[in-house]
């Protein structure tokens, strides 16, 4: 009996044995099959990824790829601003060089570019290059931007003016100054003032230094010294003495130079 339970209980135990490692490679290779899975998983994503990077990243350093990609997209949209710029300046730069009558009818292209033009750089880029050719449709051009609603161009129109140069860049900018209401506009219009070095440009700089604005006052002492030759120092109210009457004071500074080149 007791050598019966001994084969039966070894038989158990074989079989529960049995099992038991059954059941363990079962899980084991289980295991291995995720594994790999998930082992593939990441290496397609890694491929992927390494895919990506070289379509959208690397690709777009190859210069052929670049150059077709700019092609398509100038088909397609047209030029970009950087472009239209880039462009505008070696189409004046030839014009430059030709004849008054090509020169007028490339003034005649911009005031149409201007008038059809989206981008403020763009416009104030057409300021720039117009300033070099003098003809009625740059002057034009030049007297409209002023009025641009754009901050950028209008600083741009006063720069233009201020490459013009005379009496008429003075009377502009003089009216820039008067009825911009932006700040910066309004700086800038007396800076240029100042480095026209016009006397002309007086009357309007004294009318300056009785703005409320501090910053424009400093700009505008800063304008009449350019202007007038002078160094009063940045005491407004001397500058303010100085532009009621400034012959007088040029008088007195004559007759006190002669003294000091005689003694």
């Amino acid at each position: 009996m007791s050598t019966f339970l001994t084969h039966k209980s070894i038989s158990f135990y074989t079989l529960f044995l049995q099992r038991t490692i059954y059941t363990m490679s079962l899980c084991l290779f289980q295991s291995r099959r995720t594994a790999v899975r998930k082992m593939m998983k990441s290496k397609a994503l890694v491929a992927g990824c390494f895919l990506s990077c070289f379509v959208g990243g690397c690709a777009s350093s190859l210069p052929w790829v670049d150059s077709q990609q700019a092609a398509i997209e100038k088909e397609k949209y047209g030029l970009n601003a950087d472009q239209r710029i880039k462009e505008l300046r070696q189409q004046a730069k030839k014009s430059r060089s030709d004849n008054s009558e090509s020169q007028a009818e490339f003034s005649a292209e911009l005031v149409n570019q201007m008038l059809a033009e989206h981008d403020p750089r763009v416009r104030a880029e057409i300021l720039q290059l117009c300033a070099d050719f003098d003809n009625p449709s740059s002057r034009a051009i030049c007297i409209g931007g002023l009025d641009d609603p754009d901050t950028l161009v209008r600083i741009a129109a006063c720069d233009a003016w201020l490459q013009i140069g005379g009496d008429e860049a003075v009377q502009y900018l003089a009216n820039r100054f008067r009825s911009d209401e932006d700040v910066d506009v309004r700086l800038h219009a007396i800076r240029d003032l100042g480095a026209l070095g016009n006397e002309a440009a007086i009357p309007v700089l004294a009318e300056a230094l009785e703005a409320p604005d501090p910053a424009v006052q400093f700009r505008a002492v800063a304008s009449l010294k350019e202007v007038s030759g002078r160094d009063l120092g940045n005491d407004v109210n001397a500058w303010r003495e100085w532009a009621e009457d400034p012959s007088a004071y040029r008088e007195e500074w004559s007759v006190a130079e002669v003294w000091r080149q005689i003694f």
